[in-house]
């Protein structure tokens, strides 16, 4: 919901950067898989409470994933660097959750509900990507993407926001997991919606 808005004011920085990165040989998908790892460690410094050092992870992590897609636009966008980037994203959405299942166990099954939501949010993208390809259609609202990308509810701006919560406030993850886990689910409502209309 919040990426289109945010990209306008994102993206001239976040090409300039990418611009002087890519004149020092530094490809695109290198700093795709920096930000998986970094991502992913996130998730193992959460897992031993170290919130706030995890919390610095999660926003360099989502620095880098800005990156990589600002040096490809600077070089040359490959339908392997798309795949490689939303691969990335949900390792690292599966990352972060999991890391507080595992720094508390009371959050086991609040962790489970957020990333099942998370695996049905990414099935409702990659499908409507899929068959947006197949007729054709493009959009531009998220800046240029190696494939189309549908508005939601829960995009990944929200999703940031809703990590940082809970590295802010880690005893309440039960309560933030829930209702990004609800806000999730009526993303692929939304999504569903938009495919019957789309794609009837």
């Amino acid at each position: 919901m919040l990426d289109a808005k945010i990209r306008p004011l994102i993206d001239p920085p976040l090409n300039a950067l990418g611009c002087r990165i890519a004149s020092l040989g530094i490809g695109a998908n290198s700093i795709t898989l920096a930000g998986m790892i970094v991502g992913l460690s996130s998730g193992v410094l959460i897992a031993h409470s170290y919130f706030s050092v995890g919390l610095a992870l999660i926003l360099l992590s989502r620095l880098l994933d800005g990156l990589d897609g600002a040096v490809a636009r600077a070089t040359k966008i490959t339908d392997f660097g798309g795949y490689l980037d939303i691969v990335a994203d949900f390792a690292f959405y599966s990352a972060v959750p999991i890391g507080f299942a595992f720094a508390a166990p009371d959050n086991m099954p609040f962790a489970l509900l957020l990333v099942a939501s998370f695996t049905l949010t990414g099935i409702s993208f990659l499908s409507f990507a899929v068959l947006a390809a197949k007729r054709g259609l493009e959009t531009a609202d998220h800046g240029q993407k190696s494939f189309f990308y549908n508005t939601g509810l829960a995009e990944g701006g929200e999703t940031i926001a809703a990590f940082i919560l809970m590295c802010l406030f880690p005893g309440h993850f039960a309560i933030i997991a829930s209702i990004y886990a609800i806000m999730c689910l009526l993303t692929v409502i939304q999504r569903s919606v938009a495919a019957f209309i789309t794609f009837k």
